[in-house]
């Protein structure tokens, strides 16, 4: 089928994706933090907002079977403006007036209304993540696919850092400006819907219906969990099954403990033992730098294993994405001068991480088994963020019981024992579908 829709929908489809993607995952654990939430409460709920992602396998063959799945797509962004509209109101700190009476809200009515408005998001995105790539798969021929994978995958990249960069500078900037935090970040999730809605309004104008498989049947979301079910429990049968979700959780222990306390070392106080970073800074060496090399790790470690193979690459991935937290051990023993210290330090951090992620494959793989090939890209994104969720949920809490020095010295000593774990799970063959 010849790409229409505007000459580039499948770039802007998943872009946009991206930009409520991003405030759930990577902006959300600041906003919490400055309406007053506590680190470890700040965590915990960053963490619950990957549930919907966890969860997302369960609703997928409900989607297929409801098809529609262009229909389908222009709901979940109509939802999905709805609620960054809604998270944007949640900020605004004046009285809502409702009728002929007025609510002040309390400090934690706005912490509670934030926190609703981001899971609804989070919900919408995995979501419209099923959609989007049914509808990209039902679009495209396979041979194109390949070859669009490169741009799709940099728009979503540019995407994320638009959102998680250039969207958390503005409401530093604002902040300086205005001196209200609230009001703040309430502009700037104006922005991020008005520019969320443009994608949606492109999409509506030039996204196609497939000509295939989209024809819609009944089939419930009780259904779907059932059929779902079924999958796993043969999935369960596969060799070595139990082995492959530990090395899974293993591999991802290190990043699971840094992921959301790299974010609260740049962001607490100096009394607290932070970096006390402004917002333009964690914007620009976390949000922008961090994640452009982020990118260029995922890059480099698929043109290795396109040439080289992921089996032959297991351990040098596997050390290199255990590694990173050893970074933000030298950044509490040394702490960075200058911004450019803090985005050296910042950048081979998420170097390390994004050339690693791709070893998540072989675990998820040998669960899938050579029967549910097509389910690992199914399995993937629930997986990884299941075996993340305890230990981004814990940091919070063990960073104020620790301190960060010692934080981070726990968290690079799980290095070596992790990768200890895997070699010894690993002695007995384990059957890998990749």
């Amino acid at each position: 089928m010849k790409l229409t829709g505007g000459g580039f929908w499948f770039i802007t489809l998943f872009a946009a994706e991206e930009i409520p993607a991003t405030m759930v995952t990577y902006v959300a654990l600041l906003m919490l933090l400055q309406l007053g939430l506590a680190p470890a409460e700040a965590t915990l709920l960053s963490a619950i907002l990957f549930v919907p992602w966890v969860l997302k396998s369960f609703m997928r063959s409900w989607v297929r079977r409801v098809g529609h799945f262009r229909q389908m797509l222009h709901l979940i962004e109509a939802l999905l403006f709805v609620c960054l509209m809604l998270l944007a109101f949640s900020f605004n700190p004046t009285a809502f007036r409702l009728s002929s009476f007025s609510i002040q809200l309390s400090s934690f009515n706005f912490q509670l209304s934030t926190f609703l408005a981001l899971f609804g998001v989070s919900l919408l995105c995995a979501w419209h993540e099923l959609a989007a790539r049914m509808y990209y798969e039902r679009m495209l021929r396979p041979s194109y696919q390949r070859l669009l994978t490169a741009p799709k995958l940099a728009s979503s990249q540019v995407a994320v850092i638009m959102t998680y960069g250039a969207l958390i500078f503005l409401v530093g900037t604002l902040e300086v400006y205005f001196r209200q935090i609230r009001y703040s970040w309430s502009m700037a999730c104006y922005v991020a819907a008005g520019i969320f809605l443009l994608f949606a309004l492109h999409h509506l104008l030039w996204l196609r219906s497939p000509r295939v498989g989209d024809n819609g049947s009944k089939h419930s979301v009780g259904a779907s969990v059932k059929a779902e079910l079924r999958i796993i429990d043969r999935i369960r049968h596969q060799p070595y099954w139990w082995k492959s979700v530990l090395i899974l959780f293993l591999l991802l222990l290190p990043q699971g403990l840094m992921f959301h306390a790299r974010v609260l070392y740049l962001y607490m106080s100096s009394a607290s033992g932070g970096l006390q970073c402004t917002m333009q800074e964690i914007g620009f060496a976390q949000g922008t730098v961090g994640v452009i090399a982020f990118s260029l790790g995922i890059a480099l470690g698929r043109w290795l294993i396109g040439r080289y193979g992921l089996q032959r690459l297991f351990w040098p991935m596997a050390l290199s994405i255990v590694l990173s937290p050893f970074v933000y051990l030298g950044m509490t023993v040394s702490p960075p001068q200058s911004l450019w210290m803090l985005c050296l330090c910042t950048m081979s951090a998420q170097f390390l991480f994004g050339f690693g992620i791709s070893v998540c494959r072989v675990p998820v793989g040998a669960i899938s088994g050579a029967r549910y090939r097509n389910t690992i890209n199914m399995l993937q994104i629930p997986l990884v963020s299941a075996a993340m969720f305890v230990p981004m949920a814990a940091s919070g809490w063990l960073v104020e019981q620790m301190g960060f020095g010692s934080y981070f010295l726990l968290n690079a000593l799980t290095a070596p024992l992790c990768l200890l774990g895997i070699f010894l799970l690993r002695r007995r063959e384990i059957p890998t579908i990749v």
